[in-house]
């Protein structure tokens, strides 16, 4: 069989997190026959699952969050009784912070082998919503000595690394890059709170990936009932008008869990819901919480329902009435929803702007919708569709890639498998992507120019100048081209890194050439 460079450097880039370099092979592997390269991780649905030493399940990391909280009040509690102040609790480590820029370098080589890539204008990003600022940070102060990490920071970098390794090792990565949107159309925030950020690897590896390649409705079930959800969006603060804890407490509804089920989840904007709907939909849904400290409701950081702060009688939704019946009844309501043709049209379309064009074909997104209604949600299904149109391959490379997909991709190539997640978070925090940690229940934007914004791509630049500096010296430039390209580099790229100065520049032209950054 014929090789096809072209359509490997698609399968690689476009559905996957690049070629890995070394002895991976990846690229001729993938050149034999793309589709079936991409399509192998689906046959393997297992491999979605993510299990390592050291990752808990929710409830574990709840308790341990609440005996870590209980420790600070004591000691907090013992230093005013003693009359000394107590200590500070620990500092977030730097991974946690945007770190000083550097002086920047090699901007007029990487202009030249950026220009195909600038279609993005550099107009007055501050004025667009859906373009992600980098963070700034004020020049750096004395550093205090270093605490020690308390178990919140454990486990997020913990469960960090477990993902970073897991999209760093993989043959292709079209599984995780599922996972990836999934996670994002699904989000939490860790900066919502100590219990958002010690869930949020455990949410991600309970919640998404069982049903990566499963059923959407069972997803969408297991997203709403997760305690990270339900902290995420306060939906353990609603309670029923007319419930018994409604009535004591002299409190109501909470919507916003039911607001971006309907707005983000599901039927998104248009899709023929009414802020009745919402209403209703927050009604049902009451009494969805997860247990606390105390136990009361079960095993402390799991999912309950409590029925005395569910809203009794039946309720209207989308024309339907759904009759008292408890959890089951937001159960069915969810299913109905998941089954909605504005459901399946929203996933379509936001499948085809991930993987495709910021302009998603139309033709495309009505064949994946199709197939949505007619395998009842089969993500797998809808995945293998994907693979299997040709707009999927005949659309240039013009999509930027995130910074997650970016400094992944760039691990990939220099075949460096993270040993700690620190590097990796940092610079996802400096290029305006912290891991798990979008700012709104939108999750992060998934067009190009939300990331090609002069100031990212700046920033970029000096990341991949840095990786230049620390292992140029020992790697080939040109080598790693035909393990991410072949002959599928274009004649710009590869002339330029002939050009370059020194190894080290010319290492950070290949992390910033088109190769690297579109899919």
């Amino acid at each position: 069989m014929a090789r096809d460079s072209q359509a490997a450097l698609v399968a690689l880039n476009r559905f996957g997190f690049g070629a890995r370099g070394g002895a991976s092979g990846d690229l001729i592997n993938a050149a034999s026959d793309p589709r079936g390269f991409v399509k192998a991780e689906l046959a393997r649905p297992n491999g979605v699952l993510l299990e390592a030493p050291g990752l808990q399940s929710t409830p574990q990391l709840g308790q341990a969050v609440f005996a870590y909280q209980d420790q600070v009040k004591q000691a907090r509690e013992a230093a005013a009784k003693a009359g000394t102040p107590p200590e500070a609790p620990p500092q977030p480590p730097a991974d946690q912070k945007p770190g000083p820029r550097r002086n920047l370098s090699l901007n007029t080589a990487a202009t030249e082998i950026a220009g195909q890539m600038t279609d993005a204008k550099p107009a007055d990003t501050a004025a667009k919503p859906e373009t992600m600022q980098p963070n700034m940070a004020a020049p750096p102060a004395a550093k205090p000595a270093p605490q020690p990490l308390n178990v919140i920071q454990k486990t997020f970098r913990t469960e960090a690394l477990a993902r970073l390794q897991r999209a760093t090792l993989v043959e292709c990565g079209f599984t995780e890059r599922l996972v990836v949107f999934w996670s994002n159309h699904f989000c939490i925030s860790a900066s919502k709170g100590e219990l958002a950020r010690i869930w949020a690897g455990a949410f991600e590896r309970e919640a998404i990936r069982p049903h990566v390649l499963g059923r959407f409705a069972d997803m969408l079930k297991a997203v709403e009932q997760h305690p990270a959800m339900l902290f995420f969006l306060d939906n353990q603060q609603s309670l029923g008008p007319d419930s018994r804890a409604g009535q004591n407490r002299k409190r109501g509804l909470n919507e916003n869990l039911a607001r971006e089920i309907m707005e983000l989840h599901t039927l998104g904007v248009g899709g023929g819901y009414t802020q009745e709907d919402v209403t209703s939909l927050a009604r049902i849904i009451t009494g969805w919480t997860f247990a606390g400290r105390q136990g009361g409701l079960g095993t402390p950081g799991s999912f309950a329902f409590n029925v005395n702060a569910h809203q009794p009688g039946p309720q209207v939704l989308l024309g339907k009435t759904y009759e008292p019946t408890g959890l089951a009844q937001g159960e069915a309501a969810l299913a109905d929803i998941a089954r909605h043709p504005s459901t399946a049209n929203f996933i379509a379309t936001k499948l085809v702007r991930h993987f495709v064009a910021d302009d998603p074909p139309q033709a495309l997104v009505a064949r994946l919708r199709d197939v949505f209604v007619k395998t009842d949600g089969d993500l797998k299904a809808v995945a293998t569709a994907l693979v299997d149109s040709d707009e999927a391959w005949k659309a240039p490379l013009t999509k930027m890639r995130s910074p997650y997909d970016f400094v992944v991709a760039s691990g990939r190539l220099l075949a460096r498998v993270p040993e700690d997640p620190g590097g990796y978070l940092n610079n996802l925090n400096l290029l305006g992507q912290p891991l798990w940690s979008p700012a709104g229940p939108n999750g992060f934007p998934d067009t190009s120019a939300a990331w090609a914004a002069p100031e990212g791509m700046k920033l970029r630049l000096d990341i991949a100048a840095q990786m230049g500096a620390r292992l140029g010296n020992n790697i080939d430039p040109l080598d790693l081209l035909e393990f991410a390209a072949a002959d599928a580099a274009s004649i710009e790229t590869r002339r330029t890194i002939e050009r370059a100065e020194s190894r080290q520049q010319a290492l950070a032209l290949l992390l910033m050439s088109p190769e690297m950054q579109r899919r």
